[in-house]
Order: structure tokens, then sequence, then C-alpha cells
């Protein structure tokens, strides 16, 4: 900006605990409303008078009002308080800033953050400023999740050696357990006659159908439960063994993670061992409505998690973003988006009685990986919307990348308000929630169309068309609808040998063999299933797959179905979470009735870990020569994986797996033949037993939400033993380590001073590398494990550490010394100066290949600066900040590239290096440029955004290139530095 002068001026950011909103000044002021008790004031959109709100999708009407809140006239201008309102016409067009309500870091791109933050105290602190001033302007989380290695490990069945229940030691048939279990022995060895599991001193108290055992309803213990009693064991040597050494490895960050806690205002910092980044966002952290300084707004969030997009199924608007992008909006700088184009999801229909909650996240993933959304919003609308469940809304919200879009937005409605009752709301925050959503209309009733906005396309689904699905008989990708299931087996039995057929011939199709088992006669035929395993893997994420199994296994035992004792059957849950939920809601004894006990936690039946099948049962198969299956909800399962005699095997939900475990076959038409039959002669359709969503749903929140509410609660009060009793520095800056290869203080400030000076060129420099297309931040940012002989490697060798304690480049991204030597440090970095992949470049005075760490210092030492040459789509790739930090502190002056990937663009803006673009068909090979030419970039004092520049070379050669400054506040940043140099100094 310019005074009346024209002299350039820039508005100091707040750089406090918090932002302050000056209402004598500010240009919306007369937007302020209050909600009826008068204490709590909001900014109300709809007080603008402006048709075009109601018609705005809701997720442009949060961008609105951050907008409208935030507006300074620097970083948010009226003009985009205006644009956005007229997205109709603006969508695709302007470019608009978002100011969100808070910032969710995990601990590998947290700590760089925090270290930069820590060094600015520093640095001001110099210049007499008192440090405590520098905190985040937004308020931030900090999730330290990322750490943990798995050092140790141990894959086994924690079970007697019989996953179908019954006695091991006889040829008789497996025992069905009534619903009342039988009461151990007090005091004897977990697991008695069954099969020991060394865990002596378990509760007695038996589980009934309606009636769980008492001792696991004790949150806290459940993830670790005896598989044969269901009661509280120790934790598993590996878990704290692997815990135990994340701890230590980890003391220097973790310490440091501590004293920014205790230090910085604005920052909350979740210890080790409390739960993932993504579970706590979505389970402790988001608010829905903020409330600060009496103000009250959607809360919304940027992550620097891929998982981050989960939250917009809670109707918060959220995505996730790099390391330098969340920084900038800890220090006040709003995010920069092009105003989005929103697809409407219009969705309809009812959903098939049949179709779980995976089918449904899929089939809707599936439609609109096919839609062609990339880069754009998706917001649900329509009456269908209102048969989700929250789980199942942040499942498909999670799904983006999948489908390419920025967000899946779900609009709060009643489902979502009747969710938060099982969470951490009060009632009165509940109501302040509704009272104020509906004020400003983002509150959504789907069933109403005359609420539904305007959206640049929309794409109807059909939830009726999302059918259960299994896959099999040999491959996971060969999908068939359960209706089909029956045609399809018979037409797998007709086809010649290969992916789905066995060929047997018409004479043989039909064929019965006879056995006995434990005294009984049974038959078995082409398709009788032998083996039916609910197994620890990806379908028990979601609770309400495992519920709808609980629950038809006890609809189906009250209405006197049983599996015939010669099957194999198991359950495997995923952790003891799910054994919890499963018992708390009454389920679990009906499962075991029907043979699917808790045999472990761990992979079990799809890695072929399958006791053998009855002596009788796997000789009537090769008698008869029979194409027996297996069914399981794993996602594994190749022909002969389970058992050599089992060649069929189908994966499919855990209740599909019960379903067809009661049956006895897959050659079954649900819909036209029974189930089974009574003792009494009665015939039980699926449809008879099958629960309803709605009943499914009702048990989740009230048993399964609930739960993990109050063990999130209970472990984030309790805390972690060794973080609390870690110790760390009580000083407002941090005291660095010198002798630290973790945590080290960055070389951002150095030679910072009050006063700006005007945009030095860039005389004489030199190519440091030339690289051609589509040059990603992977190439370009460490990542992964640290070579050992790399640059970074010869590091930590001097400061006396062995290869085994070097880490990863994401657990030392505190240390800038590390990083910078792990700037192009990739083994497919293609340069063109080399000819080969290779962490290489030529040191062009002397003419020598060298590690590009060893050339820069050689560069440096001789005072040269240095640039790069690109091709196009130059940083393309997932958003890395020392992707931007590592090449400037190697001395990278600028980049010239024929096109670049806009985040990475922006990256670079705000580390002071200056993006130029080679003119629309030029390029370095059309200006015959071999890299290896001087190159002198001459930068006027009022520089301005999308300037022409000039640049000549040693060779002679004379060409432009464009500034790929956007505005006012990208030309601020370089001539300040960088972002952070520029906060620095306006504090100074």
């Amino acid at each position: 900006m310019k005074d009346s002068s024209g002299r350039l001026t820039e508005p100091k950011p707040i750089v406090s605990t918090t932002y302050v909103i000056n209402l004598e000044e500010h240009p919306f002021n007369h937007l302020i409303d209050t909600l009826k008790d008068g204490d709590r004031k909001y900014f109300n959109p709809q007080k603008l008078n402006d048709a075009r709100y109601n018609k705005l999708p809701l997720s442009i009407r949060v961008l609105l009002e951050a907008a409208i809140r935030k507006c300074d006239g620097f970083y948010v201008k009226e003009e985009d308080v205006h644009n956005i309102l007229d997205w109709s016409k603006q969508q695709n067009v302007a470019e608009v800033p978002f100011p969100p309500a808070r910032v969710l870091l995990q601990d590998f791109t947290g700590i760089p953050a925090m270290v930069d933050l820590a060094a600015m105290r520093d640095a001001v602190t110099k210049h007499g400023v008192d440090p405590s001033l520098v905190n985040p302007v937004c308020p931030t989380d900090l999730i330290v999740d990322h750490s943990l290695q798995i050092d140790l490990n141990k894959c086994a069945i924690q079970n007697a050696p019989n996953p179908g229940g019954g006695d091991s030691q006889s040829q008789g048939p497996p025992s069905r357990p009534s619903p009342a279990r039988p009461t151990p022995r007090r005091g004897s060895q977990c697991g008695g006659e069954r099969g020991s599991c060394s865990k002596g001193g378990c509760s007695d108290t038996p589980a009934t159908p309606g009636r769980p055992a008492t001792a696991v309803q004790q949150i806290e213990n459940t993830p670790l439960l005896c598989p044969f009693h269901l009661q509280p064991v120790s934790e598993p040597e590996t878990a704290l063994k692997n815990q135990e050494l994340e701890l230590i490895r980890n003391k220097e960050r973790l310490q440091f993670f501590k004293w920014c806690s205790k230090a910085f205002k604005n920052v909350n910092v979740v210890p080790p061992d409390v739960g993932a980044v993504h579970q706590l966002n979505l389970e402790y952290l988001s608010q829905v409505v903020q409330e600060s300084q009496g103000f009250i707004y959607p809360d919304s969030v940027v992550g620097t998690d891929s998982h981050t997009t989960m939250i917009n199924g809670l109707g918060i608007l959220g995505w996730g973003v790099g390391g330098i992008e969340s920084e900038a909006v800890m220090l006040g700088q709003p995010i920069s988006l092009t105003l989005p184009q929103v697809v409407g999801c219009r969705l309809v229909g009812s959903v098939n009685i049949l179709a779980t909650s995976i089918d449904i996240v899929l089939g809707i993933t599936k439609h609109l990986r096919q839609a062609g959304i990339a880069g754009k919003f998706v917001e649900f609308f329509g009456p269908g919307v209102a048969q989700l469940s929250v789980p199942d809304r942040t499942t498909i919200a999670n799904m983006c990348p999948e489908y390419n879009a920025t967000v899946s937005f779900f609009p709060v409605d009643h489902v979502t308000l009747k969710h938060f009752k099982q969470t951490n709301f009060t009632e009165e925050k509940l109501e302040l929630l509704e009272a104020y959503l509906k004020a400003v209309k983002l509150f959504r009733s789907y069933e109403d169309s005359s609420e539904d906005p305007q959206f640049s396309e929309v794409i109807e689904i059909n939830l009726s068309s999302m059918v259960p699905h299994v896959s099999g008989p040999k491959r996971p990708q060969d999908r068939v609808d359960v209706s089909s299931m029956k045609e399809d087996f018979q037409s797998c039995l007709n086809e010649k040998v290969g992916f789905k057929g066995f060929h047997i011939s018409k004479e043989k199709q039909e064929s019965l063999v006879p056995f006995l088992h434990g005294g009984q006669e049974y038959e078995l035929a082409h398709g009788s299933v032998v083996i039916a395993a609910v197994i620890s893997c990806t379908n028990n994420c979601n609770p309400s797959v495992m519920l709808t199994a609980g629950l038809l296994a006890k609809k189906a035992v009250e209405a006197g179905l049983i599996v015939k004792p010669y099957i194999r059957t198991s359950l495997a849950p995923g952790s003891g979470m799910v054994t919890h939920y499963l018992n708390t809601s009454g389920v679990l004894p009906y499962l075991s009735q029907l043979g699917f006990e808790v045999i472990g936690y761990g992979c079990a039946t799809c890695v072929g870990n399958t006791a053998p099948l009855p002596e009788t049962v796997s000789e009537a198969i090769k008698e008869g020569d029979l194409v027996a299956c297996g069914v399981l909800s794993g996602n594994r399962h190749f022909e002969g994986r389970l058992c050599d005699c089992v060649r069929a095997n189908y994966l499919a939900s855990p209740p599909l797996v019960v379903a067809y475990a009661i049956a006895g076959t897959v050659s079954i038409n649900f819909e036209k033949e029974p189930l089974g039959v009574t003792s009494e002669g009665k015939e039980v359709y699926l449809r008879d037993v099958w629960p309803t969503r709605e009943e499914v749903q009702q048990i989740e929140q009230d048993k399964v939400i609930s739960s993990i509410f109050t063990e999130l609660r209970a472990r984030r009060e309790k805390g972690n033993t060794f973080w609390n009793n870690l110790e760390c520095p009580e000083s407002v800056v941090f005291p660095w380590d010198p002798k630290s290869t973790y945590i080290r203080s960055p070389s951002f400030f150095n030679k910072l001073c009050k006063e700006v000076q005007p945009p030095q060129s860039i005389e004489n420099a030199h190519a440091l590398l030339f690289l051609g297309d589509k040059v990603t931040t992977d190439h370009i940012s460490p990542a992964g494990s640290i070579a050992r002989v790399s640059a970074a490697a010869r590091y930590l060798l001097s400061k006396r550490l062995t290869p085994r304690e070097f880490n990863s480049y994401g657990a030392r991204r505190g240390n800038d010394a590390v990083m910078t030597r792990g700037t192009f440090a990739s083994i497919k970095l293609q340069n063109r100066f080399i000819g080969k992949p290779g962490p290489k470049t030529v040191h062009i005075p002397s003419g020598q290949t060298l590690d590009v760490f060893e050339a820069v210092e050689r560069y440096q030492r001789d005072g040269v600066p240095l640039i790069i040459l690109a091709g196009k789509q130059y940083g393309s790739g997932n958003s890395r900040d020392w992707a931007a930090k590592g090449p400037y502190l190697l001395g990278v002056r600028a980049v010239i590239a024929e096109s670049f990937e806009k985040m990475h663009k922006n990256h670079l803006v705000g580390m002071g290096i200056a993006p130029l673009q080679f003119l629309p068909g030029q390029s370095a090979d059309s200006l015959e440029l071999c890299g290896k030419e001087k190159f002198t970039i001459t930068l006027p004092e009022d520089l301005s955004p999308k300037q022409m520049l000039t640049v000549k070379t040693s060779s002679g050669k004379t060409f432009s290139v464009t500034t790929l400054f956007d505005n006012e506040m990208d030309v601020a940043f370089y001539r300040h530095g960088g972002l952070l140099r520029y906060v620095a100094r306006t504090m100074l």
C-alpha cells in the first residue's frame, strides 16, 4: 500500500495472544448482532439485506462470515467480501482470503513452526522487545502423534489353536455356548481349559444378554482384554517397548513441545499416547461454533494432516495445508484461494436394507470419483443426507483425496446435534450452537428443499443404488452383488479354470456328500460354507458394521437360528475397544452362541492362520471334489489361502459373514430363500433378522460414541506419565542446547534490522540446479530415512551419533542444519547438469561434480548468489514447508521456471524467494540456455505484482520473466525477506 505521498507503507499485523476486533473502525460494524441472551455478539451476514446470501452454498457462507469478521483493509479487504457475496459470478475467478478459526498441527510439521516462533522471540529480544509478545495470533492445537516408530512387532493370534471354538482336545462337535457364559474358577489363570493367556487374577463377572460384563466398562483398560473372559490384562510387551523407545528417542523434541505449551499463549499441546490427530480433531477439539472476546463465529480449521477434511462431516469447514501456510495462519495471515466452484451432491432414495455404511461410503466415493470434481468444494444436500450417521459423513469427507475434492461439506442438521449430545458438548453449548447457526442460516433441514442453495453443478446419487457386495471367489477386485450371488456362483462352477472359474462338470454340480460330525450326519455341496471369520481388518474401523453383525446375531438367536457346528467360525476384532462396545451393547454373547467367539487381536484368518478343518469335513470335500467356501470380512482371500481344501473365498461385510454362516452356503438368494429353518420348522428370512439403520445408529450413539468420548477425556485428563514427569525450561525464551541434534535455532532472522532495505538485484548468480518438468516437493524437501552416505548423515556422524541414532528427517525437522543438508537430497532428483538421477550437481566455477550441499558451501564461501532453472509445474505434489525453507537456507534467491504449482509458489514468496516465470512459449531450451551462464536479474525499488523483469546472462543473452507476486501482500513479504522476517520486523 502507498500513502498520500506515494511512499510504500505496510500496516502491522496483530501479533499478540488474540485477534482483537476494532469495532469503531470495522467496515462492517453495522452487521453486528446479538443473540437473545444479549451477551454474545456476532456478525450477521443476513443484515446485508442481500438476496444473494440465501442462495450461497453454506460452505461459501462460512468463507463470507470469516471475511466480514476479519476485514482489516490489508489481509482482507472489502472487495474480498463483495467478491465472495457475488460467488455465482466470481467463482473460479476471484482470489479471496480465508482466515480460519484455528490451526491443527501434528508434531512433524508442528516442530519447525514452533522452532521458528521460538527463534523469533530471540530475534526481537536482541532489539529490546518483550519476547512474550510473540505468540500465534490464531489458536493452534499441536498433537504429538507422528513420532511412534515400530521397533518391535509381534503378529500372533492370542488364543488356543481353535478359532472356531469348541474343545480342541476332542473330535466331537464344538460346543456352542449359551448366552449365559460359564463362570471361570475364582483366582484361576485367565483362559482356563481353553488356553492360557498367562494373565492371572481375572474377574469372574459373567456376561449375559442385555447385561455386559462389569469389568469391561473400565474404558481405560478395554483395548487390552483377555480374549476368553473379556477381562483387562496388562499391556503387550511390544506396545510398551515401542512407546518407551519413542519417548526416549524423542525426549528433546518432547521437552521442547512441553516448553511451548507453557511459554506460548494460544498454543495447546496434546502429549503422546492420547490419540491420533484426526481422531482428536473430530472428538475433542472441534467446537462447531467458536467463542472469543464476546463474539461467536463458525469453527473452521486448516491442518497439516491429510485427514483434516474429515471435520467437514461435522459441518466444520477445513482442509489440509502445508507447514508454511499453517505457520502463516498462526501469524495472522489468511489462506489465499481461488473462490471455488461448489458441486452440490444431492442424495435421494432410501438405503438398501442390507447395505452397510461401508457400502454407502464406497458407493458415493465411486460416483464422485467419476464426476471430475478436482479442486472443487462438494456440499451435500437432499433428503437422503438425513439417513447418514455422523461417522458415515466424516468417513465420506475423509475420502476427499480419493475423488480430488478440496472438501466434502455436510452442513449441521438435527443428526449432527444428536451426535454432539454424546460428546463433550454441554446443553448450554448445544443451545448456543443451534441458535447461532439458525440465526446466520448455517443450519440445514435436508428434507426442506426450499433451503437448497444454488450450486455450480448438481450431481444426484440415489442411495437405493448402493447395494451390498461381496468380492470373490478368488480376487478382491471381482465384486458381486449379494442379490446376484447364487447365479454368479453357478457361473463360476461352469466357467473354465481361471480368475473366477472352477470348471465343474454339469453332472457333478449337484453332488451331495454326507459325513458325520459329532455323531450327527450332515451334507456338503458346492458352495457350502466351512469357514466364516469376522477378523481384524478395514471393515472393523466403522463401528456400525460390527454392531450390525452383533444385532443380526442377536435377532437370529432369538428367532431360533443356529450355525452348523462343523463351520469354523471366529471373531478377531481390530482392538479391545471393538470388544468393549460389542459387549456393552449386549450383542457379544449372541455372537458367541453362533460360534463367533473372540479369539484374540491380530491378523488371523486372512493370513492363513486358521486351524485345520475337522477331518470328516476335509474328507467330504475331497471325496466330492467340492468347491467349498470361506467367507471373511478381511481384505485378502486368494484361492487356497484360508485352507488348501477351500477353493472359493469371499470377502464380505461382518454382518454378511454371519448371515452366510447361518445359511451354510453362498449359493442362496436371500430375497427369495430363507436364511434358515427353526427347530419348529418356521422359515426365517434375512430381512426378518437384519437390523434397521435406525437401530444400529441408536446403539452407535448410545454405546460407541459415548464410550469413545469417555475414554478420550480420561486419557486427555490423565495424560502420559512420561510427559507429566518430563522437565522443561521455565524461561520466556528457549535455552537452545548447542549439543542438540533435534532442536536448533534456525538462521531465518540473521542480520535482522528494523528498517526494510530496498530489493537487492541478483548479480552474477549461478544456477545451483538445472531441472526439467514436474519437479515435485518430494524431490526438493527432505523426507524419510537419512541415507548413510548423505550430507545430513555426515553432519550427524560429526556429532558422534551412530546410524541407528539418525532417526528420520521428519523427526529432525526442528534442526535446520539437518534439513538444509537434506534439501535436494532425493535419489530421484533429475538434474540436467548430471544427466542421471541423484542428489548431485556441478560446481560451475570448478566443474566438479559434488553433493548439492557441498556445492552450496563453496558458493557461500565465495559469496555467489544462486538461482534454480526449471521447466513446467515446479513444486507440484504435496505441500512441504522445507521445500521452500531448504532452498532459502541454501542461498537460492530466485527460481525461474516455465510454470509453478500454486501452493509451492506461495511458499517461495513466504520465504523471500522470487518465483519468476518465463514468458509464454519460452523456456530454458527455447532460449538456448545451457545453465552454466552467470545470471543478473535487476529488481526495481518500486517492485510491483506481476511485473516484468529483465535477465541478462554472461553469454550475452537477454530475456524477460514475470514476477509471480499476486498482490501487494506478496511484494511486502518478499521485500522483508519472507513472512517470518516481516512479522518480526513489524514488532521492532
